[in-house]
């Protein structure tokens, strides 16, 4: 039976290097992360709140459903979009994904 178990022989420990050089691949691969996903998403999730905290009746807007429509009244947490004459919706005001220069809906 001893040909199916190889005898167990201790080899030396390989030697440690520095803690901080194994971990630096983690840390670049972190840094890389931050710099090319989560800063320019956090940078636009800041622009978008800014821009959705400037919404004032009058602006020209587009949905993230793509909805284009005028802004006719800002609530707390809906606006009131008019996308024909006498026709009005309310949507939640998180969902405007862009504003649009002014005179954008008579061209449409």
């Amino acid at each position: 039976m001893d040909f199916f178990l190889s005898p167990a022989w201790a080899q030396a420990a390989a030697p440690q290097g520095n803690v901080w050089v194994s971990m630096l691949p983690l840390v670049l691969i972190f840094v890389v992360f931050y710099f090319l996903l989560i800063r320019p998403q956090t940078k636009r999730a800041k622009e978008h709140r800014e821009m959705v905290g400037r919404l004032a009746s009058g602006d020209e807007v587009v949905t993230s459903g793509g909805i284009l429509g005028r802004v006719t009244e800002v609530g707390e947490v809906f606006i009131t979009l008019e996308v024909a004459p006498g026709v009005a919706l309310r949507v939640q005001k998180v969902q405007v994904g862009q504003l649009m220069p002014k005179g954008t809906l008579k061209g449409a």
